[in-house]
C-alpha cells in the first residue's frame, strides 16, 4: 500500500470506530463498505482486519460485563452461529478467487440490508423467543460474519425486542459478536485464508482504534442517538451503492 492509501485506510478505521463508539454498532459495515469502495486491499483481507479489530473492542467491553450474560441466549445464539459462519467463510474463500465482483455486489447488499434493518423501527415481544428462533438469528448473523465480518445487525434486531432487562441484552450481545469472531478466526486461520496484510493492517489500526475509543468515551459528542443512528445508515447507504453500481456496470459491459 502507498502512503495515500495508508492514510485513507486509516481514516476509514476511524470513522468505522466513531460510529462503533457512538452507536454500538457497524464498525465492520463501515470499515468493509468505505475500504471495499476506495478498495484498499482484498475484501477477504478486509474482514479478516474487521474481525480482529472487532474482537479486540469486544473483549475490553467485556471486562466491565459484569454477570448480566443470558446464557441461554448466548449457548442457542453461539450454536445456530457456527453453521453460519462455516458456510460463509467457505463461500468467501470461493468468491475471492472466481467471482470478486459478485462478491462486492453482495458486499454491498449486505451494507445496504443491515442499515435498514437497524432502522426499523421494533416492538418488544410479551414472551421470550424460543431456543430455535434464536439459533435460527444466529445462523444469519453467523452467515453474515463468515462472509463480511457483518454479524451485528441482525442479532440487535433481534435481541432488543427480548424481554430482557438492557443491561442484560447489551452484555449478551457483546459476548455472542465475541465469540463469533473467535470462531471466525478458528476457521480461517487452519485454511490459510488470514493473509501477512491483513495480519499487517490489523497491527497498524490497533493504536488507532484503542485512542479513539478511549478519547470518545470521556469526550462524548452532544449529538442524539437518533440522528448519529440516521447518519450512519445514510452513509452505509451511499457505500453499499458505490459498491454495487461499478460492479454491475462491469459485469453488464463484460
Amino acid at each position: 500500500m502507498t502512503a495515500i492509501q495508508i492514510g485513507l485506510f486509516l481514516l476509514c478505521v476511524a470513522l468505522a470506530t466513531c460510529a462503533q463508539s457512538l452507536t454500538g454498532f457497524a464498525f465492520a459495515l463501515i470499515l468493509l463498505g468505505l475500504a471495499g469502495l476506495l478498495e484498499l486491499a482484498p475484501l477477504a483481507d478486509l474482514a479478516n482486519v474487521a474481525t480482529v479489530l472487532g474482537l479486540v473492542n469486544a473483549l475490553v467491553a467485556l471486562r466491565g460485563a459484569g454477570r448480566a450474560l443470558d446464557v441461554p441466549a448466548f449457548r442457542d445464539i453461539t450454536l445456530g452461529g457456527v453453521a453460519g459462519i462455516l458456510l460463509g467463510v467457505v463461500l468467501l474463500g470461493w468468491l475471492s478467487v472466481n467471482v470478486t465482483l459478485v462478491l462486492r455486489v453482495l458486499l454491498g447488499l449486505t451494507v445496504i440490508a443491515c442499515a435498514g434493518v437497524v432502522q426499523m423501527q421494533t416492538s418488544a415481544l410479551r414472551e421470550r423467543s424460543s431456543p430455535g428462533s434464536f439459533r435460527l438469528w444466529g445462523a444469519v448473523s453467523g452467515l453474515l460474519t463468515g462472509l463480511f465480518a457483518t454479524g451485528g445487525p441482525p442479532l440487535v434486531y433481534h435481541f432488543y425486542r427480548q424481554p430482557m432487562p438492557l443491561k442484560t441484552v447489551r452484555d449478551t450481545l457483546v459476548a455472542t459478536l465475541a465469540a463469533s469472531a473467535l470462531l471466525r478466526l478458528a476457521m480461517v486461520l487452519p485454511t490459510g485464508q488470514f493473509s501477512a496484510n491483513a495480519l499487517k493492517l490489523s497491527l497498524l489500526a490497533m493504536p488507532l482504534v484503542f485512542g479513539l475509543s478511549w478519547w470518545l468515551e470521556r469526550h462524548p459528542p452532544g449529538w442524539s442517538r437518533r440522528a448519529v443512528l440516521r447518519l450512519v445508515c445514510a452513509l452505509l447507504g451511499l457505500t453499499g451503492m458505490g459498491l454495487i453500481v461499478p460492479a454491475l456496470l462491469h459485469i453488464i459491459r463484460a
